[in-house]
């Protein structure tokens, strides 16, 4: 259940009487009393457009964190920028440029860097503002090794039942084709990391990452894996303005919702779901241009 405690303050001495909060506030926590405003309302959405509207700063909403756009390693303005205030082309060039990095040095990433990147994720969107997102963060390469190692013997185990073929024929009989479809798209290039991995040395999950960052939720959200992506995206931009290179691992993410002990070994609670695992460091490759992608055809309906 997402808390929808009322915090909001209202200075009656500094208000203008402008009716500016009232119009903003989706959830009518606020209203005008002689001239006023005041909080009526028995609901709260702590979203902050009251405070933010305001031009007289009298109201704020005391469940807001004040250090949420203080950062260790960036300066944050604390004016709103308007709309179409922004250069959308250099908005654009920011995240055109932003690759999935798999070349990375063996420097370690700042742990303020780290801190950074989850207040940067918080600052994305999330249904009915319930910000229900959770945030885990392995500092270092030996904390990045140990979930490798975890995911390596979940997929290790699922090999050898994709390995099967009675096995694998007889769940699809039974209308479960997933561990064929596995055995199809995916086996052969799993055993081949799988043995890179324990063979060579070689690290082919997260390419030599020195941290990384688990984007989860907890109960209560109205879309918690929107939410989750919406503040991963915001991680991988932020990161790559900061000068680290990031890359989503997607097995990590398969390997943790099916075996629930990979979550026991990180601390994180068996509730909460895990919708990204973003691996972060010091980029080891300097790209020269931008990459295209492939044709979109949009779709427009009229009635």
């Amino acid at each position: 259940m997402v808390d929808r405690t009322v915090t909001t303050v209202i200075d009656r001495e500094r208000c203008i009487g402008c009716g500016e909060c009232v119009r903003v506030c989706p959830s009518q926590t606020i209203e005008m009393r002689d001239g006023k405003a005041a909080v009526t309302g028995a609901h709260s959405l702590a979203c902050g457009h009251c405070a933010a509207v305001c031009p007289a700063e009298a109201v704020r909403v005391e469940a807001l964190d004040p250090r949420s756009f203080r950062f260790h390693s960036l300066d944050c303005r604390q004016d709103w920028l308007p709309y179409g205030a922004f250069n959308a082309g250099e908005l654009v060039w920011l995240m055109a440029s932003r690759r999935s990095c798999r070349c990375f040095e063996s420097k370690a990433v700042d742990r303020a860097l780290l801190e950074d990147l989850v207040r940067i994720g918080t600052t994305a969107p999330s249904g009915t503002n319930s910000q229900r997102w959770t945030f885990t963060i392995l500092p270092s390469r030996a904390a990045v090794l140990a979930l490798g190692s975890a995911v390596g013997a979940f997929f290790k185990r699922l090999n050898r039942m994709a390995q099967n073929p009675l096995l694998r024929h007889g769940l699809r009989l039974v209308g479960r084709p997933e561990l064929a479809h596995y055995y199809r798209d995916y086996y052969p290039s799993v055993a081949e990391g799988l043995a890179d991995w324990e063979e060579r040395g070689r690290d082919r999950l997260f390419h030599g990452a020195t941290a990384a960052i688990l984007v989860g939720s907890a109960r209560g959200g109205s879309c918690p894996a929107e939410d989750a992506l919406l503040a991963t995206q915001n991680i991988l931009l932020g990161a790559h303005a900061l000068g680290l290179g990031t890359c989503l691992i997607g097995f990590a993410v398969s390997a943790m919702q099916k075996d629930s002990r990979i979550k026991d070994r990180l601390k994180i609670p068996r509730e909460e779901h895990v919708h990204a695992v973003i691996a972060v460091g010091h980029p080891a490759v300097i790209y020269q241009r931008l990459a295209g992608r492939k044709r979109v055809v949009s779709r427009f309906v009229e009635p």
